[in-house]
């Protein structure tokens, strides 16, 4: 289910919990980690709300943008001893990511394995893009408007890559990123809950607050994909409290809300985010992560703002989600704005200059 763009021009009520949402205390402690926010970043927010929003898969990284581009060439002579040279497997999992949603990557990993066909990277690589291939044979249409081809696509690229990412981690048993990719694969060929149970703590063993892990746990106990509201609220909330403050896991908590607000009919939805329980929880979550001094922004801390800002922006608290865009400085995801409409950047751009002038 996707939902078009809301509009709240002529929105006359005010927002809930708006001294701790926008207040100076809520500035100030945003403003000691390092964003611009406060007193003392004024100008640079007030410069933040003018960015142009983009959709930049390498938030301008150019050993990024050189390994995508490698990529996009089938340079494996260049590309593969850059990837075996990354001892962090949280960066691994991130470049290979990545690397999968470049077209054309299925072709050349194909060759590279009939002339090598237990290089470990190779097979990695493979596996991650035959799972974003086999969704984009599916599409984003409901399993009710899919045809018999594409679910035949779907479930052939979903077979290849079970296989590859299972013999890349039974050749470097301590890699994160094959039970990362396992475990969307599993959930795309419905593999049952106990073997996605398997993966997700195959995947914590190796990495244990790896974000992108906890994030595809949640999707595995989302209503829509077998789960519940209370499965999925129950594990985001036990995830982040068992994670140090400052950690990445709060987002778990936005996006549950976002799930559960995306099943709603409309009216029920706007109904449910600005309630006071889950704006309590929202904030709760913000001050525990995104908000809180010890939050470091390494690699994907713009995933975190993005999803945020938009469950912010939603419940009408529009300062608090002012201060997300400004960091953001235009940064935009594709998700969970692609929950608003086929175009993030839109999206993103509409919620950014609703909430500028808070």
């Amino acid at each position: 289910m996707r939902k078009m763009p809301m509009t709240f021009e002529g929105a006359t009520h005010m927002p809930l919990f708006r001294r701790r949402s926008g207040g100076e205390g809520a500035q100030d402690r945003a403003g000691r980690r390092g964003f611009g926010f406060g007193r003392r970043g004024a100008a640079a927010a007030e410069a933040a709300r003018g960015a142009e929003p983009r959709l930049d898969p390498t938030f301008g990284d150019e050993s990024l943008r050189r390994v995508l581009g490698q990529a996009a060439a089938g340079d494996w002579a260049a590309l593969r001893p850059a990837l075996a040279a990354v001892e962090d497997g949280a960066e691994l999992t991130h470049l290979a990511g990545a690397v999968a949603e470049v077209p054309g990557v299925e072709e050349w990993t194909g060759r590279v394995l009939t002339d090598t066909p237990d290089d470990a990277v190779a097979l990695l690589l493979s596996g991650a893009r035959q799972i974003t291939w086999a969704w984009e044979a599916r599409t984003g249409a409901r399993a009710k408007h899919v045809g018999e081809e594409q679910w035949k696509l779907f479930h052939q690229r979903l077979d290849t890559a079970e296989e590859h990412l299972l013999t890349a981690a039974e050749r470097e048993p301590s890699w994160l990123a094959p039970w990362y990719f396992l475990q969307i694969s599993a959930r795309g060929a419905s593999l049952g809950p106990e073997i996605a149970t398997c993966r997700f703590e195959a995947a914590v063993r190796r990495a244990p607050g790896h974000p992108g892990t906890h994030r595809q746990r949640l999707q595995q106990l989302c209503a829509k994909w077998g789960g519940s509201h209370e499965e999925m609220h129950d594990f985001a909330r036990s995830a982040m409290l068992a994670a140090p403050e400052g950690s990445h896991l709060g987002e778990l908590v936005a996006l549950a809300h976002l799930e559960h607000w995306l099943d709603l009919p409309d009216g029920e939805d706007h109904a449910y985010l600005t309630s006071p329980t889950v704006l309590a929880e929202l904030q709760e979550a913000a001050f525990r992560s995104v908000l809180h001094p010890d939050f470091t922004p390494v690699r994907g801390w713009q995933g975190a703002f993005n999803s945020f800002a938009m469950a912010f922006s939603l419940a009408d608290q529009r300062k608090t989600a002012r201060l997300l865009f400004d960091a953001l400085d235009g940064a935009v995801t594709e998700s969970p704005w692609h929950y608003l409409s086929g175009d993030p950047v839109k999206s993103f751009r509409v919620h950014r200059d609703r909430c500028a002038g808070y």
